[in-house]
């Protein structure tokens, strides 16, 4: 498995997977809306030229949003989320991000657990936040000092 930048010929893949796994999914156009900003980060898991997962992230002064992580479901359980959030992590050290953010559905607990096994805390709820269905969101945090 190789981990590097998202490449626009990435999008399609990428918006496969967001198909895949998402009840309400981006599509091509807001991935490439989001990729092309400055305070972006998109990294993609590729194996054997295929992409398999992706993290997206948008950084403002010293604070990223991971807004979207997904791997496709045929290659979950090898730890290609781990792998990439922690690229992220380091990625965003690099350019001296502090701590980075994200939601998780209140009842994701493959991704609560790995969340909690990265260090990340607990610092919030959004009540409703997700649709399709209606759930709210914990909002985690994780501090990037190195």
């Amino acid at each position: 498995m190789q981990i590097r930048e998202m490449r626009l010929e990435d999008v399609p893949q990428v918006a496969a997977i967001e198909r895949l796994c998402f009840s309400a999914p981006w599509n091509e156009n807001m991935i490439i809306s989001s990729w092309e900003s400055r305070l972006s980060c998109w990294l993609i898991a590729e194996i054997d030229g295929c992409v398999v997962g992706y993290v997206g992230s948008e950084a403002v002064l010293d604070s990223a949003d991971m807004m979207n992580i997904a791997v496709a479901p045929e290659y979950r359980k090898r730890g290609i989320a781990e792998a990439l959030i922690k690229a992220l992590v380091e990625h965003l050290q690099q350019r001296d991000i502090l701590f980075l953010l994200l939601e998780v559905r209140v009842s994701n607990a493959p991704a609560i657990a790995l969340y909690n096994k990265l260090c990340f805390e607990q610092v919030g709820c959004r009540p409703r936040y997700y649709t399709n269905p209606r759930e709210d969101a914990l909002i985690l945090r994780k501090e990037l000092k190195p």
